[in-house]
């Protein structure tokens, strides 16, 4: 804190690296002492994933604007520029930049945006590149409330306008941080215009209405230490050591969709009596209506896992589910909802757990009523070879992984291309498909292109569940939007690439973080 008071730039110059380093409230107090002083102080602020030219010049055209300048970075957790950045951690980037001598201060932002930070410095000068000087080309949508954040506290803000470099282009370029096959894979819809054609596709679904139908699931994790085999018994034992229970299933699916979609509606089935429906209402986005139908004398499925609490390894799991056949007065309410709900929808997506909310019945009025409909038909541990995709004679998009095609096409061996074109496509009259498989991508199928492969974006899995909804849900409506079936197949292959990074369902893939994903690997 002895360097607090020091806003003289010429001092600044014999401080070590590391001693320009401050957290955000000192340099408020910095800045606080500097403008008390008459001077007047520059900020600027960015990831500064990889120090270049135009960072040099961006910095020093804050330099000719005030007297100090303190350059704050933004934290590794909250780059969003998806798995495997940003390169370096931000230790690593504040030295970098402490190291400049045109750099007086430098602080590392530990919230999810820019406001904070102005709110605490309140600079006389917040210093962008020209790539933020439109709003409408701002994916964040974040410069508008940046610019108000800057000017209620008396300061302005200014472009600069120098040469422009863009870390992740150089990054993508020069650093071996992909496979040569999806480094080429990348380049090949680079230099066809993929970048422009992906995003304006997001931005396509903006104001679609989609309903989902489906169960709700209530994923517990248990986390427990392994204390070993119990000395009188065949069973290992372990230590609780804490819980959390999240809004898994169908809920866990809309909330990832809601943030492409103007609205979302979730049409789904809850037990009697014995899950508070306020839990699941707040973990709804706020443009999602919840539809729930209570079933009595049923439980609300629940998955309870117990996890390795260090390396999130799970142990085993326990279903509470009643999934045998409903009586005919709850099957006929279902469809009747389902029909009622899903006509008027531009999208509807069926998430069938296998649990026993969707019946034939049901499947028949999905078909009847909808205008686009998606589904996905999983193979779980309670109806493993009972809920096959084939069960839907129709559907305009399904999206299903490896083993429940190989299931659905009673195909163990062939390829997964044979599988879809020789077995899928004969059974089910669909002519979109995306079989998802883990490490090796992702396979889109049309009938007017037939299959091709995606390759997987990410090596880091944290945790797969709900990985295969978040790709359906957010590639729904860019199928129903008339999307090339291989540009869907890239997006849904970058979404489950953030959520396999995402423990449980703490939270949703989201635009914003996806936009910059694409984005970052485009350039």
């Amino acid at each position: 804190m002895g360097n607090i008071s020091n806003d003289t730039p010429a001092l600044n110059d014999q401080l070590a690296a590391h001693e320009k380093i401050k957290t955000i409230e000192e340099l408020g107090e910095i800045a606080r002492s500097a403008q008390a002083r008459g001077r007047k102080v520059a900020l600027c602020h960015g990831v500064f994933d990889l120090v270049h030219l135009g960072h040099i010049r961006h910095i020093q055209a804050a330099r000719n604007e005030g007297d100090v300048v303190m350059v704050t970075i933004t934290a590794d957790r909250y780059v969003n520029k998806g798995p495997g950045r940003p390169i370096f951690p931000e230790n690593m980037r504040a030295e970098m930049l402490a190291s400049l001598a045109t750099v007086d201060w430098v602080g590392i932002n530990h919230t999810s945006s820019a406001e904070p930070i102005l709110d605490t410095v309140r600079p006389d000068i917040y210093v962008k590149g020209s790539d933020y000087e439109n709003p409408e080309d701002d994916v964040t949508g974040k410069i508008r409330s940046e610019r108000d954040a800057v000017e209620c506290h008396g300061g302005r803000i200014v472009f600069t306008r120098d040469v422009t470099f863009s870390s992740s282009s150089l990054v993508n370029r020069y650093f071996d941080i992909y496979d040569p096959p999806l480094r080429d894979y990348l380049q090949k819809v680079r230099e066809g215009g993929g970048a422009d054609r992906l995003l304006e596709l997001i931005d396509k679904v903006q104001d679609m209405h989609v309903v989902l139908v489906g169960d709700t699931i209530i994923d517990e994790y248990q986390y427990v230490t392994a204390l070993g085999k119990a000395s009188k018994e065949n069973i290992v034992a372990t230590l609780f050591k804490n819980g959390e229970h999240f809004a898994g299933g169908v809920i866990a699916a809309a909330n990832h969709v809601a943030s492409f979609c103007k609205s979302v509606e979730v049409v789904t089935t809850l037990g009697g009596n014995d899950y508070p429906e306020e839990f699941i209402r707040a973990h709804v986005r706020p443009n999602v209506t919840l539809t729930p139908i209570r079933l009595q004398g049923r439980p609300t499925t629940r998955k309870s896992r117990y996890v390795e609490l260090g390396y999130l390894h799970k142990l085993f799991e326990v279903y509470t589910m009643d999934d045998t056949p409903l009586d005919e007065a709850d099957r006929k309410e279902i469809d009747r909802i389902t029909t009622e709900r899903v006509r008027g929808a531009d999208v509807v997506i069926a998430t069938d757990f296998g649990h026993g909310m969707i019946a034939s019945s049901t499947i028949d009025a999905l078909i009847v009523n909808s205008k686009f409909l998606a589904v996905n038909a999983q193979s779980n541990s309670g109806n493993h070879g009972y809920n096959l995709i084939t069960r839907y004679p129709r559907a305009d998009y399904i999206c299903i992984d490896a083993p429940e095609a190989r299931l659905a096409a009673t195909d163990k061996f062939s390829d997964i291309a044979s599988v879809i074109e020789a077995g899928l496509h004969g059974k089910i009259d669909c002519d979109n498909m995306i079989i998802t498989h883990g490490s090796f991508g992702c396979y889109p199928f049309s009938s007017k292109t037939g299959v091709t492969r995606v390759p997987a974006f990410t090596k880091t899995v944290v945790d797969t569940v709900g990985a295969g909804d978040a790709f359906l849900t957010i590639t729904a409506p860019l199928v129903a939007a008339g999307g090339n079936i291989e540009d869907v197949a890239f997006i849904g292959n970058a979404a489950g690439a953030i959520k396999v990074g995402i423990v449980g369902h703490r939270s949703s893939v989201e635009k914003v973080p996806l936009v910059k994903f694409v984005t970052a690997l485009l350039k």
